[in-house]
């Protein structure tokens, strides 16, 4: 079997492994999922309770779901696997950034729970790549609670591990923006829904959400999402066809995912068949963006756009492990994706109105169009299958430069 190019995701510890049934539970009580080459987990749970999001994270394990590249010891330099920043600045068409950290706009990290290495965990993913320290300190890094004070919630390590995941994403494509961490008491609806309405009174202009859930009961808290002026950033879902709120927020930007691999001096992308989907209920088209010929769905349609988020191709993520130790991980997941298409929003600079407009009046070649690839079967072909032009899986595509925005 051929080993993966250089910035994918090592697989030596798996690759013997292929024929053995994963276990029922991984290193925090989640099960441990196959994903072709590779085992990964769900770090903040696949059930979910009424009104209840869940984060669209996975780490990369083996099939015993000890997570890779974390079981060493955690004191010495393992060198990161995964997708790094050059990678993905490679990819998705972006110049490096100009101007030290913190001298950019604010991109803000809504999650649940509380992470206290948070910015130290940050900070050491930003040294291995050289992107500069982001620190209270120096006014690049801020962290709140929901209200805006510092009494932060109890720590949940999955959440955690998302937390991780999402400021490192944001420092790979913005490394000169400032960072804000909005900490939500509990992944309730109405928690991350106050966590996001307070992102956006601190000034920022993108708000990111890796999370969400079904729908049913969702009506109440679509307006936090309601911000004009500002990015906000939602995953699609990490479970094939089906639509996840607040993905379906006729205000948001939601973000589907792909799988990303080297091709010759370039990169290609596939539908990476987890990525969220589909046609909403509830929520109809925002004016002036989305159409029903463009979609084929009267309401409307997930996703927007698209970025990496197969296990199979993850990204490099320095964070919690344990409750107590920190190390290198790899991740996938529509987690990968909503912060990293925050990163390039916060990239492109401010903008006024809802960014959706601009999406779908950007020229086409702003867009690498994905065309192979599905997520499930669905009622109308175009909502789970690529294509050319708009598919539900990847939208109008994965951006090539920060133009698209």
């Amino acid at each position: 079997m051929k080993a993966l190019t250089t910035g994918a995701v090592a697989l030596a510890t798996v690759l013997g492994l292929v024929g053995t049934s994963a276990p029922a539970q991984g290193p925090n009580g989640q099960p441990v999922e196959r994903f072709g080459r590779v085992f990964a987990v769900s770090v903040c749970g696949r059930m979910q309770v009424a009104l209840q999001a869940r984060c669209f994270g996975k780490v990369v394990t083996d099939a015993r779901g000890n997570i890779i590249n974390g079981k060493p010891d955690l004191n010495r330099n393992v060198t990161p696997s995964g997708y790094g920043p050059s990678d993905l600045n490679s990819a998705y068409g972006l110049s490096p950034a100009k101007g030290a950290p913190g001298s950019g706009p604010t991109i803000a990290i809504v999650d649940a729970y509380g992470y206290p290495n948070a910015e130290k965990d940050l900070n050491t993913y930003r040294a291995q790549y050289g992107l500069g320290s982001c620190t209270t300190t120096n006014g690049c890094f801020r962290k709140v609670n929901q209200n805006g004070g510092t009494s932060y919630p109890r720590t949940d390590v999955g959440w955690a591990q998302e937390q991780a995941l999402d400021l490192d994403m944001a420092s790979a494509m913005c490394p000169n923006c400032k960072i804000l961490l909005v900490q939500a008491s509990t992944p309730s609806y109405g928690n991350l829904a106050a966590a996001v309405n307070r992102a956006a009174t601190l000034g920022s202009i993108v708000i990111s959400n890796s999370y969400g859930g079904s729908e049913s009961g969702s009506t109440t808290y679509e307006r936090s999402y309601d911000h004009s002026g500002v990015a906000v950033t939602v995953s699609s879902g990490d479970y094939g066809y089906g639509v996840q709120f607040p993905a379906s927020s006729s205000h948001v930007v939601a973000v589907g995912g792909t799988r990303l691999v080297r091709s010759g001096s370039g990169w290609s992308e596939t539908v990476w068949d987890g990525a969220g989907s589909g046609c909403s209920s509830l929520y109809g088209i925002l004016s002036n963006t989305q159409s029903a010929t463009v979609t084929g769905c009267p309401n409307r349609a997930v996703a927007d756009v698209a970025a990496v988020a197969d296990p199979n191709t993850g990204v490099s993520v320095y964070g919690p492990v344990t409750r107590s130790r920190s190390g290198w991980m790899v991740f996938g997941g529509t987690s990968v994706s909503a912060p990293l298409i925050g990163g390039i929003y916060a990239a492109a600079g401010a903008f006024g109105g809802y960014p959706t407009t601009k999406l779908y009046g950007s020229a086409t070649g702003a867009f690498r169009d994905i065309t192979s690839g599905n997520n499930g079967s669905c009622p109308t072909t175009q909502w789970c299958t690529a294509g050319s032009g708009w598919d539900g899986p990847t939208g109008l595509g994965t951006p090539q430069g920060a133009s698209a925005f």
